[in-house]
């Protein structure tokens, strides 16, 4: 069910997070990120609920840490991410859902470098849309808004016809400060939300009205 009432309003596109908004990549990355974390002497606990979100360059580059480099560690980390896929599925009736959209008009917008991209969209079944914006694409990664203004420039629609779909709190900033509407995804959270957005926990109960302009609005399904 969701968590709050679609939005009535109607948009030109829809610009898509992809882990933990189009599928569950959780215990993947979790367990990649885990022994990471311990060979660098990091408190796991406490380090884990950061990586999400972003691109791996700038966790890796936050941690300060001595004689590290972080091009280097992230690049071997997304080989680990590559090879390490069980467990990765999609969020419940999120393929059927961006089946049934215009396909000249999504997107998907991720911190995750193209070939990880690739590799997870694979193994939960996800079809590679026209228009992806990976770690490659921009210098600055989320919270800045780039990756979603540049997801808008290659749809060749404007930043207010825009709505994102994000579940990590970088993502959710990445599209307020693009000037973009927010819903956000619940579906892989452990505690509650405290947002101004509306939100789904998945895509089971939500469906689409696209009119005469193909601009598209988001309905329940009953």
């Amino acid at each position: 069910m969701p968590v709050s009432p679609p939005t009535p309003i109607a948009y030109r596109a829809f610009l898509f997070d992809m882990d933990g908004t189009l599928l569950n990549s959780v215990a993947a990355t979790e367990r990649i990120w885990t022994r990471w974390a311990m060979r660098h002497g990091l408190d796991v606990a406490k380090f884990l609920p950061t990586i999400h979100g972003v691109r791996a360059v700038d966790t890796v580059a936050r941690q300060n840490l001595p004689g590290v480099d972080a091009q280097a560690e992230a690049a071997q980390l997304t080989v680990e991410e590559i090879e390490d896929v069980e467990g990765v599925v999609e969020v419940p009736g999120a393929l059927a859902f961006l089946k049934s959209l215009p396909p000249t008009q999504w997107a998907i917008v991720t911190s995750a470098p193209m070939a990880l991209a690739l590799r997870r969209m694979e193994a939960a079944g996800i079809v590679r849309p026209a228009v992806m914006v990976t770690a490659e694409d921009v210098s600055a990664g989320k919270p800045n808004p780039d990756c979603y203004l540049l997801a808008a420039q290659r749809l060749q629609v404007a930043p207010q016809e825009c709505l994102v779909f994000e579940d990590a709190e970088a993502g959710i900033k990445a599209g307020e400060a693009a000037g973009m509407d927010v819903m956000v995804v619940t579906a892989t959270h452990t505690h509650p939300v405290v947002t101004l957005h509306s939100q789904i926990e998945d895509y089971q109960d939500i469906g689409i009205e696209v009119d005469e302009r193909r601009m598209m609005r988001l309905t329940s399904i009953q």
